[in-house]
């Protein structure tokens, strides 16, 4: 069975910087795409950053693009997300996401994963 385990949210303010880690186990954590959601109140769950098997390959909302980061060590079956430049429109529960297609890109549909974490709440006061 895999498990996700999402780390390091907090208040931050406006502008400022976290990161979030997300500790897996369970199967080969470098053989399958990984990404990561958010959900705010009273909205859908959104893609924020999706990263192949490899990690060669990653890819972003245009909401977060060139503000956060999706990097993962395949050694320590870890997966992150730099966050940068936060904005009070990014507080939300934070999702880490595992996807049952090894070898593959991965996508940014939230049905095209098939393990998630129990969220980390990240909050950007103004």
């Amino acid at each position: 069975q895999v498990q996700l385990l999402e780390s390091g949210g907090g208040l931050v303010q406006a502008g400022g910087s976290l990161r979030l880690s997300c500790a897996a186990s369970g199967r080969t954590f470098g053989s399958y795409p990984m990404g990561w959601f958010r959900q705010a109140p009273g909205k859908e769950r959104e893609f924020v950053a999706g990263i192949s098997w490899s990690g060669h390959s990653t890819y972003y909302a245009d909401s977060v693009k060139d503000r956060f980061a999706i990097s993962r060590d395949n050694a320590e079956s870890t997966l992150y997300l730099w966050m940068n430049s936060l904005k009070p429109e990014d507080t939300a529960a934070y999702y880490c996401a595992a996807s049952n297609s090894a070898y593959s890109r991965g996508t940014s549909r939230s049905t095209d994963y098939d393990y998630w974490g129990q969220g980390t709440q990240v909050t950007v006061s103004s």
